[in-house]
């Protein structure tokens, strides 16, 4: 099972700050979930709409779309960082 998370305005957007699931046939990085995700329609489709706005952690460790994710990874969304 894939332990998604999602934080800040994507988590506000969502109604919800995670859920699991499966790892999805033909799933093989964050882009073919992101993909996944946006198929859903509604919220989801807006939101990863325009991957390129939004960060991504696998398995606490900040990552690319290209990363690759298996099952039992934990994949973490949330808007980009900025510092003061």
């Amino acid at each position: 099972m894939l332990r998604i998370l999602y934080f800040a305005w994507l988590r506000d957007r969502l109604g919800r700050s995670g859920e699991t699931l499966d790892l999805p046939q033909g799933a093989r990085s964050v882009q073919d979930l992101v993909d996944q995700l946006r198929a859903r329609g509604g919220e989801y489709g807006e939101i990863f709409a325009r991957p390129e706005l939004i960060r991504v952690a696998v398995n606490q460790s900040f990552a690319a779309i290209s990363a690759p994710i298996a099952a039992n990874d934990e994949i973490a969304f949330f808007p980009p960082v900025t510092g003061g």
